[in-house]
């Protein structure tokens, strides 16, 4: 007996596997051209991997001195509105690049003070919670040895809780931040040449059109994705930093400060920065408090990520940086890697940097678009198979309804 057609539970029938496409791509003629040179294309693939090897080598290389020039290159690119609008407004070219110079090297140079004073706090606070520490780390090794991890195990993850190593870390940070003197330097040399050379910037971009569009449309995409992006995440991480700390400061975590600063600077890193800056507050926080602040933290800090992240943030910067979630992760990965912590802050306009210069500057490559995470495109295909679906199953059941063939 045939299984009735409106029976959930049919076995359907298989969808026959698609056939390979008989005709040549639409870079048909690029491709014919590489096989002419005797370059394929898996050569050609081999061949840039290798090139981005060395590449990446080279920029860890002088990460020292590459890393302050992008920071220095990002924030020239937010602060030209600004510099565009006074000399607008009669200031003179000079007066006003050295002006959002200052300015914007006067508001780092103060967020390494709040940062040194918050760490020297810290630092001379740490030994009040010797008993505490040492009593987390017996009762850690106590489990542990209750579900069967090895005594020599046990000693090396207990011996990460000596109040002394704690002291020694985040003294050796202390004094990491003296060596800021070195890099900013560096970055206020590059605030004040950088803007400098952006005058010329418009002009140069109406000389290139021409006979660079492509290029010109890249670049000019890649400056106000940035922009939008890093101006809508300070402002949010600092709203973001500022409530949690005081929420911490009112559940008595210690170093309220720190961790409201650390905050805000996890807020640029997708993806990982909200456990980066989670876990010190639920230590110190169960140290305290015990569990009750530690579930209380989660909340605050959960309920907040929550609604920036997921909510504010994707509806204010909207399709600017169009990053798929794998490729944003592995970005923070790769830059970490390649420039250290000011990778990691940068990781989102460093690969926008590079999808302008190797996808959007090229037509060819910017069929490649979605696969990067541009589904601007892809969101309304799927729009339309789904209300072309949905017609279909009404279509369906009306005719089931009819006693008809559909």
């Amino acid at each position: 007996m045939p299984t009735p057609q409106w029976w959930p539970l049919r076995r359907r029938a298989k969808t026959p596997q698609p056939a390979p496409p008989s005709g040549d791509d639409a870079d048909a003629e690029s491709t014919a051209a590489s096989v002419q040179t005797g370059v394929g294309r898996s050569t050609r693939i081999l061949l840039a991997l290798a090139g981005a090897t060395v590449v990446s080598f080279g920029m860890a290389a002088i990460s020292g001195i590459l890393a302050p020039t992008l920071l220095a290159l990002v924030l020239t690119i937010c602060a030209q509105p600004v510099r565009v609008w006074l000399t607008r407004h009669g200031t003179p070219e000079g007066v006003a690049t050295g002006a959002v110079a200052l300015t914007i090297f006067a508001l780092l140079a103060a967020f390494a003070a709040v940062i040194v004073i918050a760490l020297a706090q810290f630092v001379a606070m740490l030994p009040q919670y010797k008993p505490q520490l040492e009593q987390a780390g017996q009762q850690i090794g106590s489990w542990l040895q209750s579900i069967g991890v090895g005594p020599q195990e046990v000693s090396q993850i207990t011996k990460g809780f000596d109040p002394s190593k704690f002291l020694d870390f985040f003294t050796g940070l202390l004094g990491g931040a003296f060596g800021l003197v070195s890099f900013l330097v560096v970055v206020l040399t590059m605030l004040i040449l950088m803007p400098a050379d952006a005058a010329y910037t418009p002009t140069l971009l109406r000389q290139l059109q021409p006979v660079r569009p492509n290029l010109v449309y890249a670049l000019t995409g890649f400056a106000h994705s940035v922009r939008r992006y890093m101006v809508v995440t300070t402002a949010l991480g600092v709203v973001q930093g500022v409530i949690n700390g005081v929420a911490l400061l009112i559940l008595g975590v210690p170093a309220a400060l720190l961790w409201a600063i650390l905050s805000f600077l996890c807020s640029f890193i997708p993806n990982v920065g909200y456990f980066i800056a989670l876990v010190p507050p639920l230590v110190f926080g169960w140290l305290t408090g015990g569990w009750p602040t530690v579930v209380a933290v989660i909340i605050v800090y959960g309920v907040i990520n929550a609604v920036v992240q997921s909510v504010v943030q994707p509806k204010v910067v909207g399709n600017a940086v169009a990053l798929s979630q794998t490729l944003t992760f592995f970005s923070v990965l790769f830059w970490a890697v390649v420039l250290g912590a000011i990778g990691a802050i940068l990781a989102v306009p460093l690969t926008l940097l590079v999808r302008a210069v190797l996808v959007d500057s090229d037509p060819r490559a910017r069929t490649w678009r979605p696969m990067l995470g541009d589904l601007e495109a892809t969101r309304a295909l799927m729009r339309q198979e789904g209300a072309e679906r949905k017609a279909e199953r009404h279509e369906l059941k009306a005719h089931r309804h009819d006693g008809t063939a559909p």
